[in-house]
């Protein structure tokens, strides 16, 4: 299955699809996230902030305290925001993120691997069980369960470690094509000089 998932990446990807994404996945943090961590903090009656957002955190009593923080009308209102535009972002950005992969690697003698397009997969896969421990805790309090919380914090910080592991990649890939580009271009000007 992941063998054809990757080789599906592969065969779509293209520029063109590429810059056809990038709005939709814009939309999420410059619109639909702006508006519910305002929203969020309002509630509140302070700035909180999501936990999805909460990176290298490895203690679970702080989701916690941003749980029981949020408030009556926050808490429902951040879950809603999980149940909705949170579960379609991850599609999203997952897409946007093997296309990237499968454009810098397709067909590329510096590949890491030939699953390298689909490593986003386990971001949103991560994603995803954050999510549903992020609403189970939103849902349950004030009977909040710490080891829900101990699981949050896990898929919250797998989902970072991977994102990061992705964004090197990608970089990594932006400077063989780089590289690439200017060991072919170089040849071209020197015999121009000549």
């Amino acid at each position: 299955m992941v063998h054809t998932l990757a080789a599906f990446f592969y065969r779509i990807a293209s520029w063109k699809l590429l810059l056809l994404t990038i709005p939709f996945y814009l939309a999420f943090p410059g619109y639909f996230f702006k508006t519910l961590e305002t929203r969020m903090n309002a509630y509140a009656g302070q700035t909180i902030g999501p936990i999805d957002l909460l990176m290298g955190n490895f203690d679970p009593d702080k989701i916690l305290e941003m749980v029981a923080a949020y408030g009556p009308e926050g808490r429902p209102y951040y879950a809603f925001g999980e149940l909705t535009a949170d579960l379609a972002y991850p599609i999203i950005y997952t897409f946007l993120l093997c296309v990237s992969l499968s454009l810098l690697f397709r067909q590329k003698p510096y590949t890491p691997f030939y699953w390298v397009n689909v490593l986003p997969v386990a971001i949103m896969l991560s994603d995803f069980l954050e999510n549903s421990l992020i609403v189970t805790l939103l849902n349950t309090y004030p009977d909040t369960s710490r080891s829900v919380a101990i699981l949050c914090m896990v898929f919250t910080n797998l989902k970072w470690t991977v994102f990061f592991l992705v964004v090197g990649l990608i970089l990594y890939g932006l400077a063989r094509l780089l590289l690439s580009r200017l060991s072919r271009a170089n040849p071209s000007k020197r015999t121009e000089q000549i």
